[in-house]
């Protein structure tokens, strides 16, 4: 994945958008309205390839959710260590982003997988940064974002 710290973001009209990524669109409001289930069924509602929605999926959003939305959704290797999650939320918390969500699976061979979701509205540093400090703890194999939810 791409760094989305480094990543610069334009706003442009719809009737510029290419066929795919207008489609693109419609079938990510098919899926958020629930009014399909899978991301099969809203490409074949829309007409538009599966590898063309993956393509454009992080890409193109509505004006109105990329004022609403700063969720940035990070996964972790932890080792597994007494302690270790306390201390994560506390780097976490020390940039003021707010924690949604917590996944965290049963460590196995010393090392656990942990998923944040992340409200980064208030967040006083960088997302570059943020991912540095957590790497930077000695406990971190491994931070990268999955889901950047508009930043």
């Amino acid at each position: 994945m791409k760094n989305v710290a480094n990543q610069r973001y334009y706003l442009v009209r719809e009737d510029v958008l290419t066929d795919a990524m207008q489609k693109t669109l419609e079938a990510k409001h098919l899926l958020s309205s629930g009014s399909v289930s899978s991301i099969w069924d809203a490409v074949k509602q829309v007409d538009l390839s599966r590898s063309a929605f993956y393509k454009y999926r992080d890409a193109v959003f509505p004006f109105h959710s990329i004022v609403q939305e700063r969720i940035l959704t990070v996964f972790l290797q932890l080792q597994d260590r007494k302690g270790t999650l306390a201390k994560l939320l506390e780097t976490v918390t020390n940039t003021h982003c707010n924690v949604l969500t917590i996944h965290q699976t049963i460590p196995i061979q010393g090392r656990a997988n942990v998923t944040l979701s992340l409200d980064v509205t208030s967040m006083t540093c960088e997302l570059d940064e943020l991912i540095q400090q957590l790497k930077r703890l000695d406990f971190v194999e491994s931070a990268e974002v999955i889901s950047s939810g508009a930043l």
